[in-house]
């Protein structure tokens, strides 16, 4: 009876365990905006452009009439000083180390702004708090942060000018392209200059924060695995490139798809699946035997019902009756992979 009770017990213990560690790996809202979560909450969450209305502060092609990416959400302020200015608190979406900080506002479009390491199912997330007012006094880089800690204050900070009624969090969940971006750029972009590193807006790919928040924290939602999240995510285009050794497959192996060709008969190269907005959500090794070409990158097809509505990243093109890379898609793969 003692061993029945101590195992029951034990059972017990284990499955809240598990519910805790589930809980911690959500993501929480960065503000005390939740109004996402209500029916037709979008706009009382999202911050419209100006002459745009509040869909042009989601994720998305949203901006140029389409042809033009947002790579965050823009989530509306709650309070306001005596002047008008934003003073809501800015906070940690979930545990993790702040890994970078701009305190230089017209250095970058993200203006003030804080960059936060995760480690999420074995994956390396970043949160990104742009637009901020200030930092919270005190938080350095390396600092340990715990979700829901307060880093900063809302603003409206930017390279250009935000008006006081548009002051918003810019708010962006990414991976790292290519740990190597330094350098890359010093090749490539010889003459421009490189203010923050690897954590330059440009090596840094987005997805929806807006979805995830609402996987997370919807009611009646089911377990949120971030990784099968990513996973499912629908290509646009998918490319091979005849490489096998890049600083994504080591930063991100958890988004390799197995193959057992290529584990017979030795990695060629890799076939990658990029959905519209540029995410590499998964690679797939490939053998010799299933490359066609013996091009550096190539382009394999393209869901010509996604380009419809998601074009703004530009990386593919209509030619006569197929379709080609653009000067920005092989780009954007020359980074991945360098």
């Amino acid at each position: 009876m003692v061993r029945k009770v101590y195992s029951i017990l034990i059972a017990t213990w284990s499955l809240l365990v598990v519910s805790a560690d589930a809980e911690a790996q959500l993501f929480r809202f960065p503000t005390a905006n939740r109004t996402l979560l209500e029916e037709d909450g979008g706009a009382k969450f999202f911050t419209g452009t100006i002459g745009n209305n509040w869909p042009a502060g989601a994720y998305g092609c949203v901006r140029n009439s389409g042809w033009r990416l947002h790579e965050g959400v823009d989530i509306q302020c709650l309070e306001r000083d005596k002047k008008g200015e934003p003073i809501d608190p800015v906070m940690a979406t979930a545990d993790g180390a702040v890994v970078y900080i701009n305190n230089n506002s017209w250095a970058s479009a993200y203006g003030v702004y804080i960059v936060i390491r995760h480690e999420i199912e074995s994956l390396a997330v970043y949160s990104l708090y742009a637009h901020l007012r200030r930092v919270e006094s005190g938080l350095r880089v390396g600092q340990s942060v715990e979700a829901g800690q307060r880093i900063g204050t809302l603003g409206r900070s930017a390279n250009h000018p935000i008006t006081r009624k548009r002051a918003h969090l810019h708010f962006e969940l990414t991976l790292i392209l290519n740990d190597q971006y330094d350098s890359w750029r010093r090749k490539t972009h010889r003459g421009t200059k490189n203010e923050h590193g690897k954590f330059n807006g440009i090596n840094l790919a987005g997805f929806d924060p807006a979805d995830v928040l609402l996987e997370c924290h919807a009611k009646g939602r089911r377990p949120f695995s971030l990784l099968q999240h990513l996973r499912d995510m629908k290509p646009l285009y998918r490319a091979v490139v005849r490489d096998t050794s890049f600083p994504w497959l080591k930063r991100y192996p958890r988004l390799i798809k197995r193959n057992a060709v290529a584990e017979r008969e030795g990695v060629a190269g890799y076939e990658i699946l990029v959905d519209f907005s540029g995410f590499p959500f998964l690679m797939i090794p490939r053998a010799e035997s299933e490359l066609k070409s013996k091009a550096k990158i190539q382009l394999l097809d393209v869901d010509a019902t996604e380009y419809k509505t998601g074009k703004c990243r530009q990386h593919v093109e209509k030619k006569g009756k197929g379709w080609a890379l653009t000067g920005k898609g092989s780009e954007f793969l020359e980074l991945l992979t360098y």
